[in-house]
């Protein structure tokens, strides 16, 4: 999402994807706006690294650094659908069965989304259209209309459930009745009304229930104590039927409860319904119209000042919304994973730190944004410098983290605010230049270049997260640095309680590498660099010991991979 680093009336266009691994739940506020001139998004995915930092503007026309920012370009539909496109495709492979994604967008392409959606994702998945009130009072500067709302298109990938939100307070006026215990609660007629209420529509639904008229009890067998015959009946005096089958009456017939009603104190039978269950509010289906401060933009950019210092972006979603989208969403697996490809300010992963706090879940969250440059550098309160929309993101989930932990007070220890940031970056491993070339000295120069086939300048970090993405691992492993006593100064990265272990040494002593073989319990793999060896004859005796050693059905106990 493009956000302007001042206020600008044409920073409309918006909608934030967040997908459910995989993903558990999936946001997206794709980004439309028409000042400037180079589209943001311009995938081309023949294009190399180099193209990309141009386009972002991290480097100029001749592959030079700079930090300079130009006006940018006027954003297109067709370019920005085009954009949308293999994100929505991704975001759908990358759903979970029970996974649900949505998007917020306004008027301006929302009937265009919904197609493209349609498409992608499949319109036999799409759950609904959520009217978002994000300005009660509307847009003044609009030409015919205030514009007071947003949307939120919501699909799911193909068994998605809601599991509801929290009853609103403003619904516990309807419930006006309390237990011995104090337990608010309200009676619902068991009765069908309105359309298929009729005996006929399920048969199998009318039948008759038994009360006992000293305290109300009811059940569906006949008996000394359960004495009045209760059947439903329209109020026409036909036969009607009740909302409940007879199985599910009498296993929940602690549930209903007999009681008198109209001026001929007839019999009738009701729902006890608690606005609470287990310490916990009742859950409800959320309804397609969201209205409240939680809401609202204002909110969105007041929660932003208090952490920046300073109002910094348009309209940055609040935290409110995204929470609500985590409640129906996520309530029965506090454990999900959260993907927003357009962070902006970083709403997304500061409303999944704050659920978590709220209700001891354990949510993560991925957040992805390109480093685009804001109209013009942003000194925070606290002197932080924040070049580009990136730099604004991570400053907020940083602050955020703080913040939450400071609240949370003796219970802060439980609460993982942490995160990790990742750059996209070409390779850390030298590839090799396969152009033809006729010369033998650059023949023997291009193979020079491959003795030592890490880059320059790159760190052991780095080196560490190509290998672990290599391996198909996810990036959010707790990792451990280890020493072996028997090979003091080695240092190896332990993954999943050692059971793979990593080493981004430049040079490992071949004892190190026969002691963790030796180990009670050896890694079931180990991963070096190709130069960590002295030379190629060490490497070879290296691999023949590790090949050797087998458990008990024959198979090698630890596989040594070289990179």
């Amino acid at each position: 999402m493009r956000m302007l680093a001042k206020k600008h009336r044409e920073s409309r266009m918006h909608g934030n994807m967040h997908v459910r691994f995989g993903v558990g739940v999936g946001m997206q506020t794709p980004g439309l706006h028409h000042t400037g001139k180079d589209f943001v998004y311009p995938d081309n995915y023949g294009e190399g690294l180099d193209t990309y930092l141009k386009r972002t503007q991290q480097k100029d026309e001749d592959g030079f650094w700079q930090s300079t920012n130009n006006e940018t370009s006027g954003r297109k539909h067709a370019n920005w659908l085009s954009m949308m496109t293999p994100r929505l495709t991704l975001a759908r492979n990358l759903l979970r069965d029970d996974g649900v994604i949505c998007i917020s967008i306004d008027d301006n392409e929302v009937a265009n989304l919904k197609s493209l959606c349609d498409e992608v994702i499949g319109a036999e998945n799409f759950l609904g259209t959520i009217c978002v009130v994000s300005n009660l009072k509307g847009r003044s500067d609009d030409k015919h209309f205030a514009t007071a709302h947003n949307y939120l298109l919501a699909y799911a990938r193909t068994n998605f459930e809601t599991y509801g939100v929290p009853l609103p307070e403003e619904y516990l006026d309807d419930y006006p009745e309390t237990d011995l215990d104090g337990n608010r609660f309200r009676l619902q007629g068991l009765r069908k009304r309105g359309a298929g209420a009729k005996r006929e529509d399920r048969p199998n639904m009318f039948y008759p229930f038994y009360i006992s008229p000293t305290d109300g009890k009811v059940s569906v067998t006949q008996s000394p104590i359960y004495t009045v015959e209760v059947l439903p009946q329209l109020s026409d005096g036909s036969d009607g039927r009740w909302r409940w089958g007879r199985d599910t009456a009498e296993q929940r017939a602690d549930e209903l409860k007999g009681q008198t009603v109209g001026s001929e104190k007839r019999w009738d039978v009701f729902q006890i319904d608690y606005a609470e269950s287990g310490g916990e509010s009742k859950r409800i289906k959320p309804k397609t119209l969201w209205m409240g401060s939680g809401f609202a933009n204002e909110s969105g950019t007041l929660e932003l000042k208090k952490l920046l210092g300073k109002g910094v972006f348009d309209t940055p979603k609040p935290i409110g919304l995204v929470k609500y989208m985590l409640h129906f969403a996520t309530a029965n697996d506090k454990n999900d994973l959260i993907l927003d490809f357009f962070a902006g300010s970083g709403t997304t992963g500061h409303a999944v730190m704050a659920q978590n706090a709220e209700d001891g879940g354990n949510r993560r969250y991925i957040c992805v944004q390109l480093p685009e440059p804001l109209d013009e550098p942003v000194t925070l309160d606290d002197g932080v410098v924040c070049e580009t929309i990136f730099d604004l993101t991570r400053e907020r989930l940083k602050r955020a983290g703080r913040k939450l932990k400071e609240e949370a007070g003796l219970n802060a220890d439980k609460l993982d605010t942490g995160m990790r940031v990742f750059k996209l970056d070409s390779s850390n491993f030298t590839a090799w230049n396969s152009d033809p070339t006729a010369s033998e000295d650059e023949l023997f120069k291009r193979l020079e270049q491959l003795a030592d086939h890490t880059v320059p300048g790159r760190s052991e970090t780095d080196i560490l997260w190509e290998m672990l993405l290599k391996m198909g691992l996810p990036m959010d492993l707790q990792l451990e640095r280890f020493e072996l006593e028997e090979a003091p100064g080695t240092t190896f990265i332990g993954v999943a309680d050692r059971t793979r272990v990593i080493s981004t040494q430049a040079s490992i002593p071949t004892a190190a590498l026969e002691a963790l073989l030796e180990q009670d319990i050896p890694p079931s793999e180990l991963v070096v660099l190709d130069s960590a060896f002295e030379n190629d004859t060490a490497r070879a005796n290296i691999a023949t010991l590790y090949k050797q050693r087998k458990d008990e059905d024959g198979k090698p106990v630890c596989n040594l991979k070289v990179v």
